[in-house]
């Protein structure tokens, strides 16, 4: 167990051998909790919003296909790039 201190404006240093084994770099996010007293450092990373909905959509059955083909999938998709292009105003 490593003891580290509070620095002046509530820093802390993260042990490198501490770091090294939950991978955590300069730059990266923690999310910060209180368990029973106790503060635990969680890494995270952030979702793209439009990549959230879009694993909203999967769980909920929002799906286009099945597609037999990469070439049906790649036509269906120019198919509703050409619809939206349409719909955009100018």
């Amino acid at each position: 167990m490593e003891v580290v201190t509070v620095k002046r404006k509530f820093q802390i240093v993260i042990p490198q051998h501490i770091r090294d084994q939950v991978r955590v770099e300069v730059g990266d996010l923690l999310e910060a909790s209180v368990e029973d007293g106790k503060i635990t450092f969680t890494p995270k990373t952030l979702i793209d919003r439009r990549l959230a909905e879009a694993l909203q959509d999967l769980k909920q059955g929002r799906t286009h296909g099945p597609y037999s083909t990469a070439a049906q999938a790649l036509r269906a998709l120019d198919t509703r790039a050409k619809r939206a292009a349409r719909k955009r105003p100018r």
